[in-house]
């Protein structure tokens, strides 16, 4: 099957992954792009998680000034090399993540950084309301998964779906980054000011 070359262009614009990866991609989803798409995240987690291990001393500190100057963010993003830290790319990807923290207001990074007896305790308020809502301890033991999910998803930077497009999570765009960039990427830290 021919693969048309707009339909590679936009596909590459659109993940910023390579012309050859993309093409493959489309090829084996033969042509329907939403299918090729997914091929292509999939793809890029497995990068990550091969990159996972290396070490991101690199990167950039970024800043986010809202329009109405009410809202300021500071967000340190890593990278392997310098040579990334500069790829437009990388700047754009650090730019879209500091608009995003100012506009979705995380805690955390990740799940890892809730401390403990903040975790505890949205646990007891959240199995107080289900107590409320006539839930059994059984119940209650089953729905707490998805609502301590669901407190990650607000509270946690990665966990939080992308502002610009919310079919993805911010982990699965660093990843998609990282298949395209080749590098370990990971967040550090942020900080937000809000007046």
């Amino acid at each position: 099957m021919a693969i048309d070359t707009s339909t590679i262009k936009q596909l590459r614009e659109q993940t910023g992954v390579g012309v050859a990866d993309v093409k493959s991609a489309l090829e084996e989803a033969q042509g329907d792009t939403q299918k090729a798409l997914e091929i292509l995240r999939v793809k890029s987690a497995v990068k990550a998680s091969k990159k996972a291990s290396r070490e991101a001393t690199e990167g950039l500190v970024a800043s986010y000034i809202h329009t109405n100057g009410k809202v300021g963010v500071l967000v340190d993003v890593s990278s392997e090399t310098d040579f990334v830290a500069r790829n437009d790319e990388f700047k754009q990807l650090v730019n879209d993540i500091a608009m995003h923290i100012a506009a979705a207001d995380p805690l955390y990074v990740k799940a890892e950084d809730v401390p403990a007896e903040v975790l505890t305790k949205e646990k007891e308020i959240i199995a107080e309301q289900l107590k409320e809502d006539g839930k059994t301890d059984e119940m209650i033991a089953k729905i707490m998964p998805g609502k301590i999910d669901k407190y990650y998803e607000e509270v946690c930077l990665l966990n939080q779906p992308f502002i610009k497009d919310d079919s993805m999570t911010i982990a699965q765009l660093i990843e998609q980054k990282i298949g395209a960039l080749g590098e370990k990427i990971e967040v550090r830290r942020f900080a937000r000011f809000q007046k």
